[in-house]
């Protein structure tokens, strides 16, 4: 998925610091997300979902509000109203280029502000909120016990989410006086609200709330399990599906394109997520995904590429043992493979010491077996084209495209 850096003025004119994930080919329409609190353009769930609408043919630009994350400005000067200004500043930004966001989504109190926006964004044709409270006021829980102080000198420093903010009186009066209703009642926009019925920080209350001021048409989807953030990537991936299949009802989209399929005998992997390691990994018609744990900087989206080398000797072994039976008439009524791969010191003198990739493959066959034969199909699973590619080595001639 090709994602560009983009910047542009806000509403304060500091400058904004965007990224814009664009789809493989022509972009099917545009969007717009607006993070959460404090947060920034690339927390784990603005990025997974971008990315998926991406893969969906959206060229999507999520950026950071003035004072926050790579864009410029002080924060506490920022309030409610600047940041549906750097909203509308976005949406300018995306015109600019011919993709003026029809799609306008948004987190937390970047959901309310989206709802505040939508109507200075003649583009957008469609809303959907993530956790979005329905009073902006909502927010100042956050930092409640330094109200005092920022009434009493102006700003005070406040910690969120381990991080210190400097939080001015303005921004305090500002998100406490906005009122969401009107616009809400007023959107004349498709409007998704997606909640998660146990969100500590938002409650479901809010989703309600949102729902009951809003004009058809109008859907809910819970997120189930989800905490405020969307933090798993599962739960990610499935609000990024149903904004995607909900936009669909409302946009007018041309037909995505159709995947490219890779040549025959070609298996085609094409880089998913360049802020991350997620990949689409193509054989002719048929696609998976493969990745790598959060823990090293991946998303977690799909098996690694050693959880595939490893899913290979395994379903070609189940293959190899399932075709020999058919051919000798055994009573094999199934057969299942536990594959691992681990690096082990070489303990012959040849290999110098150096490390030797192991495979532990355990079979479990089931049916009517006796010993002897149960021992052949030990033996005939050396004989699997995947083991026998693995066990001599194999050499790998690469070349530029």
């Amino acid at each position: 998925m090709p994602t560009e850096k983009l910047t542009f003025p806000g509403a304060n004119g500091d400058l904004l610091a965007g990224r814009l994930d664009l789809p493989a080919g022509p972009p099917r329409a545009a969007a717009l997300f607006a993070h959460c609190f404090t947060c920034g353009k690339d927390i784990a769930a603005a990025r997974r979902i971008a990315g998926q609408l991406a893969a969906e043919g959206f060229a999507v630009l999520r950026f950071d509000f003035t004072g926050l994350g790579h864009s410029g400005g002080e924060f506490e000067n920022t309030s409610f109203t600047s940041n549906v200004d750097d909203l509308v500043a976005a949406a300018e930004a995306l015109a600019a280029r011919d993709l003026a966001p029809a799609l306008l989504i948004g987190h937390s109190l970047g959901g309310a502000a989206v709802l505040k926006a939508a109507g200075q964004i003649p583009s957008a044709r469609a809303v959907a909120t993530i956790g979005a409270p329905c009073d902006p006021g909502h927010v100042t829980h956050n930092f409640a016990a330094a109200l005092p102080q920022i009434a009493r000198e102006g700003v005070a420093e406040v910690s969120l989410a381990g991080r210190p903010f400097r939080i001015g009186q303005g921004f305090v009066e500002d998100v406490s006086e906005a009122r969401l209703a009107p616009a809400i009642a007023g959107l004349k926009r498709a409007l998704l609200v997606l909640h998660a019925p146990r969100d500590a920080t938002v409650g479901i209350e809010n989703a309600t709330a949102i729902f009951s001021h809003a004009k058809h048409p109008k859907s809910f989807v819970t997120l189930d399990e989800a905490d405020h953030l969307v933090s798993r990537p599962e739960d990610a991936e499935y609000a990024a599906s149903v904004i995607t299949a909900w936009a669909r009802r409302y946009l007018d989209l041309p037909a995505p394109p159709a995947r490219p399929e890779a040549p025959e005998g070609v298996v085609r992997v094409t880089e998913n997520d360049a802020a991350g390691f997620l990949q689409d990994v193509v054989a002719g018609p048929h696609h998976i995904t493969a990745d790598e744990p959060e823990a090293v900087g991946g998303s977690d989206q799909g098996m690694t590429p050693y959880n595939l080398l490893c899913a290979a000797l395994g379903a070609c072994t189940a293959m190899t043992l399932r075709l020999y039976a058919r051919r000798k008439g055994l009573p094999l009524t199934h057969v299942e493979v536990d594959v691992c791969h681990d690096k082990r010191h070489a303990e012959d003198a040849a290999s110098g010491g150096a490390k030797v990739d192991v495979f532990h493959r355990v079979l479990r066959l089931e049916g009517d077996l006796d010993e002897e034969t149960r021992a052949r199909l030990l033996e005939i699973a050396d004989k699997c084209p995947v083991h026998r590619t693995l066990e001599p080595g194999a050499k790998v001639v690469t070349a530029l495209g």
